[in-house]
């Protein structure tokens, strides 16, 4: 018997960046000349000679300026006063934009209209103009430029900070430090910013090298630094106005500012691809506005399957399905169960990898044992053989055009090495153990040759074959018979027993998963609303509205005659859920099922219940607090 053999998942080794690196140590080197520059060539760069304009000599490798003042001296002198602007000016808009984009979300309802209305008008006007007229009013110097830019940056970081934190702020976990009543500005501190902050170093570095070049423009243009202080942009002004008689003395400024521009770019680009678990670059905000939390760190360690805060988006980042969190322990039938649409077999085909092209997914942390089922590339092999599924229609996976017997033994010729005469003799037992008569013959035959309840046994053999960890199936008995059906359900109980494999079992059926599953994930509108016990399902104990209203709606044989009449002798009808679910694109910011929910509170329709004790339900919550202030008294 195989069993999965849980072992902690291992952290991810870093990755060398050869453009991080190489914009750390280049911005290092640039920092240590800022700071040794002025004790050094400070003389040499204020002594005034007789040889003005000079070119370039081996005395003076830029030349020299009007004055005879060695060119390659101002410039580094200029490094520490130029960098210092730039980290100054780079500070004053990340630190206002950031905390403006943050604070609206910390803040009552009509302060955050009002301050994301403020930000959009803001973001309307460039920057550079705000940067320019706030230096016409402050007037010519340093701290005017500083000033100036620092707030022309600022509306730009502010929008996409908002647009980082806002999924952030509607998530469960700051739902509820607002409900234990968490002061606004701990919620800032503990549960957005940290949650932002490597998006937000990204942006950092890449708006150091937007503002060094801002600045260096308004002392260009006689806005910034003024005599006798100078930096890079001033060089760079005096320097061009003997471009044609010594270009050498623009040179030095001209290269200092690109260098570390680019440098800084680096850094920034570097961060991206190392902050991206994928190995791809980090979104910006307007790209992917929804950044994920870390592992909630409900699941156990030595859990078999994890999923933490799985999001699947289309490409115009509509949510499909959104922070679904469960585990699957070694040997447990799990169970994910909802009407159609609720985004339980996106779900399972984004454990299994096998997302409909144009959706992409998202997870603090989807692993099975120390497979990173999130990574950017997977190990083929052993995703062919860890996870086994077992789809809902055999006829569409099996390939028409192909024997039996030549598909089941595929994954354990190609990924296992196994030779063809024991990959047929190990298809033939499969198919025997799933009770398939005469499986010598079947496996010679093609997959129309065979009948709806053959097929999904040979489809079962197929996913136990390679010897899984996890079995995903996916409605697997939704277009068969109740005779058939039973058959499925009894040969899928069988194998896990047998091999303690771990099983993802998805079905709209409750009280199919009732009688198969260990435990139940009860999944609406692409979030889960309740997670139970089988036990628990079966004894009618379900808490969330809409697993009751499930339960209500799935026929059963009554105990006795009379449990099937109502007063008036009649047969009960059975019942119902009123309305449907909403689109995707139109779920409301509250609780996706109020609409149809017989216990709605006025909560519901604006704000997302938090899950609490296994059922995400504001009615659930009130009264279990009720219950327990009773308890209490």
């Amino acid at each position: 018997m195989r069993t999965a053999s849980p072992s902690p998942t291992p952290p991810r080794s870093p990755r060398p960046n050869p453009a991080l690196w190489a914009g750390v140590t280049g911005l290092a080197l640039i920092a240590l000349l800022g700071v040794i520059g002025p004790l050094v060539w400070t003389d040499t760069a204020t002594t005034l000679s007789g040889a003005a304009r000079e070119g370039v000599s081996a005395e003076h490798w830029l030349g020299t300026d009007a004055l005879g003042r060695d060119v390659l001296a101002r410039t580094l002198v200029a490094t520490r006063l130029t960098l210092l602007m730039t980290l100054a000016a780079t500070a004053i808009a990340g630190t206002a934009g950031i905390l403006l984009g943050t604070l609206v979300w910390v803040s009552g309802p009509r302060v955050r209209e009002l301050g994301l209305r403020l930000i959009d008008v803001m973001v309307s006007y460039p920057a550079l103009i705000l940067a320019l007229v706030v230096s016409a009013v402050l007037g010519a110097g340093p701290t005017a430029a500083v000033v100036s830019i620092g707030l022309g940056g600022c509306p730009a970081f502010a929008r996409l900070t908002a647009n980082m934190a806002a999924s952030v702020a509607q998530r469960d976990f700051v739902s509820t430090a607002r409900l234990t009543g968490v002061p606004p500005h701990r919620v800032l501190a503990r549960h957005l910013l940290p949650n932002i902050a490597g998006p937000l170093i990204v942006l950092l570095s890449v708006a150091f090298a937007q503002v060094l070049t801002a600045l260096s423009g308004l002392s260009f243009l006689g806005l910034g630094v003024q005599s006798p202080e100078y930096d890079w942009g001033a060089l760079l002004s005096t320097g061009l106005e003997a471009l044609y008689t010594n270009p050498a003395e623009a040179i030095g400024p001209a290269v200092a500012i690109t260098v570390t521009g680019v440098l800084a770019s680096f850094v920034g680009d570097g961060l991206a691809a190392g902050s991206d678990p994928r190995g791809g670059p980090v979104a910006t905000a307007a790209a992917r506005p929804a950044e994920h939390p870390g592992p909630s760190g409900r699941a156990p360690e030595n859990a078999l399957l994890i999923v933490d805060g799985l999001s699947v988006e289309r490409p115009d980042g509509t949510r499909l399905v959104d922070g679904v969190s469960f585990h699957v322990m070694p040997g447990e039938i799990v169970g994910l169960v909802g009407e159609s649409g609720s985004g339980k077999s996106l779900t399972a085909m984004t454990v299994a990898r096998l997302l409909p092209d144009g959706l992409t997914s998202h997870a603090a942390r989807l692993t099975l044992d120390d497979l990173d089922l999130d990574a950017r590339r997977v190990d083929a092999a052993r995703l062919a053989t860890e996870v086994g599924i077992v789809f809902q229609d055999p006829s569409a996976s099996f390939n028409p055009a192909l024997r039996i017997g030549g598909q089941l033994t595929e994954v354990l010729r190609t990924h296992q090495g196994v030779s063809r005469a024991q990959a047929r003799a190990e298809a033939i037992e499969a198919l025997e153990k799933v009770r398939i008569l005469n499986p010598e013959a079947v496996a010679r035959q093609y997959p129309h040759e065979l009948s709806g309840g053959m097929r999904q046994r040979a489809m079962i053999a197929s996913a136990v074959l390679p010897g899984p960890k996890l079995i995903v199936a996916d409605e697997p008995t939704t277009a068969l018979d109740v005779t058939v059906q039973a058959e499925v359900l009894d040969l899928l109980r069988e194998t896990n027993r047998r091999r303690g494999t771990g099983m993802l079992f998805i079905s709209h059926d409750i009280g199919v998963v009732s009688t198969l599953c260990h435990r139940i994930v009860v999944m609406y509108a692409g979030r889960v609303v309740e997670e139970l016990s089988a036990r628990d399902l079966r004894a009618g104990r379900a808490r969330h509205p809409y697993t009751k209203a499930l339960l209500a709606a799935a026929p059963r044989l009554a105990d006795h005659e009379d449990d099937a009449l109502d007063e008036a002798g009649r047969r009960r009808p059975l019942a119902t859920i009123a309305g449907r679910p909403p689109a995707a694109a139109e779920r409301p910011a509250g609780c996706a099922f109020a609409a149809r929910c017989p216990l709605v509170h006025q909560r519901c329709t604006h704000e997302l219940p938090v899950p609490r004790e296994g059922v995400a339900c504001h009615a659930v919550a009130s009264s279990t607090l009720a219950a327990t202030a009773r308890d209490d008294a």
